[in-house]
């Protein structure tokens, strides 16, 4: 069942209007509607319905040359700068597979996109590509540069537009976030089959198999597969990348596309809650209160170990994963074994 939006599209734009620097997400929230029903009171005015599938939005994206690619979920922001190419399509995931920018697409979740121009006094128009999922909720934007390419935009725009230019966005109900399943009684096949695993993308495979989530999995299994830390350990761990220049991948990702980017992390700038990742070309915007679990696991593949620190939320949500940096034929880094070896002592017991 879709509803539509509580608020005229009128009513939302003077809205807009009167909370120029709330960000959308927070004013959407504040509204009570959806960030894509926000977007979608202005078509017409700075706002363009366009085609949301990742095989006509994707090609059309690298005529835009350098952007900013931005994938987020509750807590915490993905930023990367550079050119979209190298798109490898499919009907339940696809790639985008750069140095730069590296996206697993899940096509399914975009529903909704638009094109976002609006005017400045100071430069070119703040342009953007925005896909949303059926409930409105962003999954994946590409944000223009001054360097960009924006004598292709209008030309992008046109090629994507649909023919339904209406104002205002119908949506569904917000699935909830998964809670932790766990199946106790699969303890002894869990640990079985996990020692047993060859590559890490086996993992969920194996979690649906006996029933379970990822959280659930590393909350059943316990050690020496999945060892929880206190929520602190976060910090600790990001400074600890920064100091020792350790290369990692750091993975963020909502129901419709995961972000991620590998190498060092160089500049670091806590902000009240958040803790902000500055480097050139990768920005990481994470609030530190939203983390409510954090779990090292450690899965076997024929590369090698693959450890990772992961952190959840309150409602049990993924906030991000960060593991060492993969090269083709070994999944382990000594250094970044090491690292996550000293957060040990940042242990929180297992419920």
């Amino acid at each position: 069942m879709t509803t539509a939006s509580p608020l005229s599209p009128a009513a939302i734009r003077k809205a807009e209007e009167d909370s120029p620097k709330l960000r959308a997400r927070d004013l959407a929230d504040r509204l009570g509607i959806s960030e894509a029903q926000l977007v979608a009171a202005r078509i017409g005015q700075g706002a363009t319905r366009i085609a949301a599938h990742p095989d006509r939005l994707m090609p059309a994206a690298e005529l835009l040359g350098e952007v900013m690619a931005l994938t987020r979920v509750e807590g915490c922001v993905h930023e990367k700068v550079g050119r979209y190419a190298n798109y490898h399509p499919g009907p339940h995931a696809a790639m985008v597979l750069t140095e730069e920018i590296d996206l697993r697409i899940f096509p399914s979740q975009w529903v909704h996109a638009y094109a976002v121009e609006t005017a400045r006094e100071d430069g070119p128009p703040r342009r953007s590509l925005q896909v949303f999922d059926a409930a409105g909720d962003a999954v994946h934007k590409i944000h223009m540069r001054a360097t960009s390419a924006h004598e292709a935009w209008e030309d992008v725009v046109a090629a994507l537009a649909l023919p339904d230019q209406s104002e205002g966005q119908t949506v569904e109900p917000r699935k909830p976030v998964e809670a932790a399943r766990t199946n106790p009684d699969k303890l002894d096949i869990l640990r079985a089959e996990w020692s047993r695993l060859t590559d890490t993308h086996q993992f969920l495979r194996l979690c649906s198999k006996l029933k379970m989530n990822r959280l659930g999995a590393y909350r059943t299994a316990g050690e020496p597969f999945a060892r929880p830390l206190a929520p602190e350990a976060v910090n600790t761990m990001l400074e600890q990348i920064q100091a020792r220049g350790v290369e990692v991948m750091v993975f963020v990702g909502n129901r419709g596309c995961i972000q991620i980017h590998s190498g060092p992390i160089r500049s670091l700038k806590p902000m009240g809650p958040w803790q902000n990742v500055m480097d050139p070309g990768f920005n990481l915007h994470l609030r530190l209160d939203k983390v409510a679990e954090v779990w090292v696991a450690d899965k076997p593949t024929q590369r090698g170990p693959a450890v990772s620190v992961e952190a959840f939320d309150a409602e049990g949500g993924l906030i991000f994963q960060i593991f060492g940096r993969r090269t083709e034929d070994r999944d382990w880094r000594p250094d970044w074994q090491d690292l996550v070896a000293g957060l040990e002592s940042l242990r929180e017991p297992a419920e």
